[in-house]
């Protein structure tokens, strides 16, 4: 019974931490009145392994985690978008690839653009972005073995997400989510995104029903 009884403790905790973990901005729906099309790009990854690995592979590493995000989410999104029509569309991450290497803007050079300028070089009415704090290679899958000891310890916690939208013009943040990531919040890349946005679709806002309770409101 006491068993049953924390883990629906962490259960409830897990979901009333992810709403608080959530920011939008009160001008979202002014900002975003004209968004059509929104490019995903991918997350800045800062690893911290145990193991020791040259500068080089260090890179190699961040880049295919951050890559894997990008990928996560537009899957996360053509999924949703099958079973509910949203107002906006995404673009093509191949394509955003494509036009960003024209450009001369790789992985380790994106940060230096900013959001009015990414969007106006991808012709996207808003970027989906983020950052990504990793202790161990989240695309290769984490331990799903449940221990009370590692939550006790904090060996669960493998580091962080943070997921958010800006728009094109202004450049201004309009959304963004904060998680932190560990045994509870899925096995790989596919699995936490997947999660994560499920539990803040509520307040995505996007969602037809979010602005309709906006304007209730």
């Amino acid at each position: 019974m006491k068993r049953i009884l924390l883990l629906l403790a962490i259960i409830i905790s897990f979901s009333t931490t992810a709403q608080k973990n959530i920011y939008e901005s009160p001008n979202f729906d002014i900002l975003s009145s004209n968004h059509n099309i929104l490019a995903i790009i991918p997350f800045l990854t800062n690893l911290d392994l145990n193991e020791k690995v040259s500068k080089t592979e260090q890179k190699r590493l961040e880049e295919n985690e951050g890559y894997a995000v990008q990928n996560a989410l537009e899957t996360y999104f053509s999924k949703r978008s099958k079973k509910k029509k949203l107002p906006v569309t995404f673009q093509n991450i191949e394509n955003t690839t494509a036009i960003l290497a024209k450009n001369n803007i790789s992985y380790e050079n994106i940060d230096v653009y900013t959001t009015k300028e990414l969007s106006e070089i991808l012709g996207v009415d808003g970027i989906i972005s983020g950052t990504l704090d990793l202790n161990i290679l989240l695309s290769n899958g984490v331990p799903t073995e449940f221990s009370f000891t590692d939550y006790i310890s904090g060996g669960a916690n493998y580091g962080r997400i943070g997921i958010k939208i800006s728009d094109g013009i202004t450049g201004k943040l309009l959304w963004k989510y904060e998680k932190q990531i560990n045994k509870k919040t899925g096995k790989n890349t596919t699995d936490l995104i997947d999660r994560m946005m499920k539990l803040a679709i509520r307040k995505f806002p996007y969602e037809r029903e979010r602005k309709r309770d906006r304007n209730k409101n």
